[in-house]
């Protein structure tokens, strides 16, 4: 058998800066030209673990280690950053903070440039990077001129040029669109088959990642590794529902309707899944025994928007005759491609930008002549990530912020203030700084400072973005109680399950064009508008069709329903 090209023997790593290691005791051979997915909740030290392959750890983030770990037969711990940059090329979530070049052929030149390479060399080995992940007709485009999708191929063309032996992929699909992800996990699958590199895969998007094979899946929780094993093994068991990780929808499917899942079913792959006739007639009987969502009554109209268009320069409209409305007590979604005017329509609905034309009215009232302070008191906004919305150091104050000269007492402001954070789970914290917040709790002081203001109508950009299972049900919980309380929420999301699970109505966008307002199932079992808006069909679709379940949208709608339900009240049986 060959060498591994990564080995760790009893490793352990501690931050300088925490009391306790963060891995323990690891014990983990790749080998070349495998593919390997590392999966486990947030702070399970699956990144750590990255960290230390790439020589981030100890390098940049300090720390004592014990044990033994090898990258392509070098001492990594004990070597430079660099040296391990020419054996392993790392990806990171974030492609935007991975741009050193003012194009996109700089940015692919930017290691050959500090290794002094030849001028003609160079080039040649430039344009072959950037033809190996099909961005050699972009060269001379600025970084911020290319969609996400493309942004990613650039990056990973940046740390190829090295002829890197190991790619590592920190996360990549967390802000990319349904099809620009799955395109994403196409290229790596591609990248790999022309260069025989090793691939590891860190992500918690399971089951997109499985959009292609992996060779083993490292799950990681704890500092320690709860189980290396092939997909179909790992997903044949309950290893992933204990370690709080999302199994694909179609998986627990096929256990809410009693069906044994076992490798030989080939579990890994909805589209190669050997189900028996009893099986699919266990998924029939339990789809009909299933009771369907009951219909509910129509709210009145909360928000009008009608022939809206907008554009940032005179020559390009980046919204088009954009009609719809929102009625009161909805809880709804806004899905689209990368670049489709989401976060735009949200900009103009708060008065952040004006439209060329049309008109929005909140309860019937026309906001053209509103302020933008005026707008907030009746329409929040959560911006995907909250560092960008805090300004004070502590939470109380942050809380309060929106608040200031409003005409309240202090007394008045300091009641109000306790009771929005009481609502928010964050009252027992109120006296603390910010920066001792987790992610998520930072997500809901920004949420808590837009609810003080008493609005009717809240707007989040990517609630869930980069959120493990359970973080991300937290936040949607939370959410969802706030809806259960009268206020309106609307979600603009590349999340195809928040989709599916938490709204009742989609709003479809494509190149500035409202496309579709349906139920989330319809939108996702119809293949045109999958294609058209860059989104990608549940998996529920495939399961249905295999089982001859038609219309397959009604077999997504009470899948979901009956998993609310079991999620709500720790039941899994299919009655």
């Amino acid at each position: 058998m060959a060498e591994p090209i990564i080995s760790f023997k009893n490793f352990t790593f501690q931050y300088r800066a925490q009391k306790r290691p963060t891995l323990y005791d690891i014990n983990l051979d790749i080998y070349p030209g495998e593919r390997v997915l590392i999966v486990g909740p947030s702070g399970s030290g699956k990144s750590t673990l990255g960290n230390c392959i790439n020589g981030l750890i100890p390098h940049s983030y300090t720390g004592e280690h014990q044990g033994k770990l090898l990258v392509d037969g070098i001492d990594a711990p004990n070597s430079g950053i660099f040296e391990l940059s020419q054996h392993v090329g790392t990806v990171l979530q974030d492609p935007d903070g991975q741009f050193i070049g003012l194009t996109v052929a700089e940015d692919i030149a930017f290691a050959l440039e500090n290794d002094c390479v030849e001028q003609q060399e160079m080039h040649r080995l430039t344009h072959n990077a950037a033809g190996l992940v099909n961005v050699d007709d972009h060269l001379e485009y600025a970084p911020h001129e290319l969609s996400g999708g493309q942004k990613q191929r650039v990056s990973l063309a940046g740390v190829m040029v090295n002829r890197v032996k190991v790619l590592l992929f920190d996360e990549p699909l967390a802000n990319l669109d349904p099809a620009t992800g799955k395109q994403a996990i196409e290229l790596i699958d591609e990248i790999q088959k022309k260069s025989d590199t090793t691939v590891v895969i860190i992500e918690h998007r399971l089951e997109d990642v499985l959009w292609r094979s992996v060779d083993r899946i490292i799950l990681v929780n704890q500092g320690r590794i709860q189980a290396d094993l092939r997909p179909d093994e790992l997903l044949s068991g309950n290893l992933l529902a204990e370690h709080g990780i999302r199994e694909p929808l179609y998986v627990t499917a096929l256990r809410y309707a009693g069906v044994e899942i076992t490798p030989e079913k080939k579990p890994a792959h909805v589209d190669t899944l050997v189900l028996g006739e009893s099986d699919q007639e266990l998924v029939r009987k339990w789809y009909y025994n299933v009771q369907a969502a009951p219909e509910t009554e129509k709210q009145p109209v909360l928000l009008e928007v009608k022939d809206l268009a907008f554009g940032y320069t005179k020559d390009r409209q980046t919204l088009a005759n954009v009609s719809f409305t929102i009625r009161k007590g909805e809880m709804l979604s806004i899905v689209g491609r990368n670049g489709a005017g989401k976060s735009t329509l949200s900009k103009l609905i708060c008065g952040f930008e004006t439209p060329d034309s049309g008109c929005m009215y909140l309860d019937g009232r026309d906001m053209s002549n509103d302020s933008i302070r005026e707008r907030a008191q009746r329409i929040g906004y959560v911006m995907q990530n909250p560092n960008q919305m805090i300004s004070k150091t502590m939470i109380f104050d942050e809380v309060a912020l929106g608040l200031k000269n409003s005409g309240l007492s202090q007394e008045d402001i300091r009641s109000r203030v306790e009771e929005t954070l009481k609502i928010c789970g964050l009252y027992p914290f109120r006296n603390w700084p910010i920066s001792a917040l987790s992610f998520g709790q930072k997500k809901r002081v920004t949420i808590a400072s837009v609810l003080v203001m008493g609005p009717e109508l809240i707007i989040l950009d990517e609630p869930t973005a980069g959120q493990d299972f359970r973080h991300y049900t937290e936040i949607m919980e939370f959410l969802r109680s706030l809806n259960d309380r009268g206020v309106t929420v609307c979600m603009i999301t590349h999340d195809m399950h928040l989709m599916l699970e938490y709204t009742t109505r989609a709003l479809v966008f494509n190149t500035g064009t409202l496309i579709a307002d349906s139920t989330p199932a319809e939108v996702l079992c119809n293949p045109d508008l999958i294609d058209q808006a860059a989104l990608k069909e549940t998996s529920l679709f495939t399961l249905a069709e295999k089982c001859g379940i038609a219309p397959p949208e009604n077999f997504v709608d009470r899948f979901i329903l009956h998993d609310r339900e079991v999620r709500s009240h720790g039941s899994s049986d299919g009655t």
